[in-house]
């Protein structure tokens, strides 16, 4: 029987790109961290609790050029396609798998929706961005343990419900 490979420890300030962004993120620059936080507390509390809103000047007349349309409609086609390419594997290819996921997902984001507002999720996501990363550095070795644990969990119900595992999520578009 063959061992297990040993888990090599990867370097999470390598893998937010090394600068100083991965220096705030793990706490290694302490004054910008410190920066980020009060000022997103800030402003939380400034435009959430106390209401601090101030009335938008009025807006000159806006005009898009032929380019950038000609450019939105192409993007939006894609897109359109992709969605609709998503819609013919449900309805016509009885794709269940595909339909429970997109209608958890959107059950998901419409209660994450219900429950928050926009500036406190940004909130949310700035406190989680300075902290997840800082403890996935200091815990990594038993985070990557769990982890796998829970992918061989998950590849069992995979195969227990007899379900394909996607390798390649490129799919050709016609």
């Amino acid at each position: 029987m063959a061992e297990p490979k040993p888990h090599r420890r990867k370097s999470v300030h390598h893998s937010l790109g090394g600068g100083l962004v991965a220096d705030v993120l793990l706490w290694k620059n302490w004054c910008g961290g410190i920066v980020v936080l009060v000022s997103a507390t800030a402003l939380w509390l400034l435009f959430e609790r106390v209401g601090y809103n101030v009335p938008l000047p009025p807006l000159p007349d806006l005009k898009i050029s032929e380019q950038s349309s000609v450019n939105a409609a192409d993007t939006l086609q894609v897109w359109i396609n992709h969605a609709l390419s998503i819609a013919h594997d449900i309805a016509i290819e009885r794709n269940w798998v595909l339909f429970v996921q997109i209608t958890s997902g959107l059950w998901v984001i419409s209660y994450i929706g219900s429950v928050l507002n926009v500036l406190t999720l940004i909130y949310i996501v700035v406190l989680l961005s300075l902290s997840v990363p800082l403890l996935y550095d200091k815990y990594q070795d038993q985070i990557n343990d769990k982890l796998h644990t829970m992918h061989g969990i998950i590849q069992t119900q995979y195969k227990r419900f007899n379900i394909p595992i996607p390798l390649n999520k490129e799919k050709k578009m016609e």
